[in-house]
């Protein structure tokens, strides 16, 4: 029953993502996309409320589905699954790891480290295999922390709140 339960979950965060995506790039485009970096919120959904593996899955099949569908991202799916896959795998590992903790602390203490390795990962792939000797720290930076400044303050305030509500109404991982 927690297995199909997972896997239901899953399949509908990479749902969320993809259809989110796809109502923003009708009607916002590349700007509004940017601004708030739909895939990764229900990527750290899962990742946060069923489990690692699930965000994992959910982190890496989002951005490739989403390509396939939408032709987004639109220098391909390969950072942002990378970047996305870690969201979900180590915010999964972080609530399970972190059994001392309890709420809101939890919840934070498995998110902010899962963003900055994600965003990390996401620039090391763009940097040495994407675009190998073409990607500086400053491009880095802006494009993963200054151009998704929005999107972070957005995900730290709502994902936590999300999350905790999930675990009150028994249907997350507390």
């Amino acid at each position: 029953m927690k297995k199909t339960r997972s896997i239901t979950l899953t399949g509908m965060m990479i749902a969320v993502g993809i259809v989110i995506v796809t109502v923003l790039k009708n009607f916002g485009g590349q700007p509004i996309l940017r601004l708030f970096s739909p895939m990764h919120f229900p990527v750290i959904l899962a990742g946060l409320a069923i489990g690692p593996v699930e965000g994992l899955v959910c982190g890496v099949l989002t951005p490739a589905l989403s390509y396939l569908i939408n032709q987004l991202p639109p220098n391909g799916p390969w950072a942002m699954m990378a970047e996305l896959g870690t969201y979900g795998l180590v915010c999964g590992l972080l609530m399970k790891m972190l059994k001392g903790q309890k709420g809101m602390a939890k919840i934070y203490l498995s998110l902010i480290p899962a963003m900055i390795l994600g965003r990390i990962v996401g620039g090391l792939v763009t940097g040495f295999i994407l675009n190998a000797g073409e990607y500086s720290f400053a491009a880095w930076i802006s494009a993963y922390f200054v151009g998704t400044f929005p999107a972070i303050i957005t995900d730290l305030i709502l994902i936590p709140i999300i999350v905790r509500a999930l675990q009150n109404a028994g249907l997350a991982q507390k």
